[in-house]
């Protein structure tokens, strides 16, 4: 007995060796660069790259801060108790609210001026990047901060007013009273990376271009499912 013959399949049915081709995985093609990106650890490592580059960066930003700030002056006295109080010199200036605002403008600036350096040296962004972004400019914020405080003036200012003298105004110490601006560099960052991304990042390619797919045997894209 012999077993019942196959029919060969309609000569209009493509092989398993033609047909569309689906995007290759990461790193396929390309070398490390495939068309999907460099590789999540390539990814990581590189955020960590610029993590600590913000991170370090934020030395500059508390120098800049500390030199262009403005000063608030203040002055010493002695009361009926004798007992030293300081106050504020001038009780309608708005010194304190430029040392605030110094510190803002500076980080914003940081923050467009990082994104773009950023977005230059690698265009393909991704979430790990992002992320580098976000935390560096925290940690250089912070950084930043507490470089400039403790290049400031002295911060015991009773024994700055006793060491000056009564009557001899002074410096006060240098500090952020708006805690929500150790938050500018990352934001301004984020924005203008996503901006940046936007306009002038690569597109995803289009599976149905020229190219994209292994034509079949009559010149036509093989049916899909």
């Amino acid at each position: 007995m012999t077993a019942p013959l196959t029919p060969p399949p309609p000569p209009h049915e493509p092989s398993s060796h033609q047909g569309w081709h689906g995007p290759q995985p990461a790193g396929a093609a390309g070398g490390a660069y495939g068309q999907d990106g460099p590789g999540m650890k390539t990814e990581v490592r590189e955020a960590a790259v610029v993590t600590v580059a913000l991170a370090l960066g934020g030395v500059l930003l508390g120098l800049l801060w500390w030199w262009l700030a403005p000063h608030v002056p203040l002055v010493g006295s002695v009361d009926d108790t004798g007992r030293w109080i300081v106050y504020l010199k001038d009780t309608e200036g708005e010194q304190a609210v430029g040392v605030d605002g110094t510190f803002t403008l500076l980080a914003l600036a940081f923050g467009v001026v990082s994104a773009v350096v950023v977005f230059l040296l690698r265009r393909r962004g991704g979430v790990p990047l992002v992320v580098g972004l976000a935390v560096g400019g925290v940690l250089g914020s912070l950084l930043a901060w507490r470089l400039g405080v403790w290049l400031g003036p002295e911060k015991d200012v009773l024994a700055h007013a006793r060491a000056v003298g009564k009557g001899v105004t002074f410096s006060a110490p240098l500090k952020l009273g708006a805690k929500g601006a150790l938050l500018a560099w990352s934001l301004a960052a984020l924005l203008v990376h996503l901006g940046l991304m936007a306009l002038f990042g690569p597109r995803d390619p289009d599976p149905y271009q020229e190219g994209s797919y292994q034509q079949g045997p009559y010149g036509a894209p093989p049916a899909q499912g």
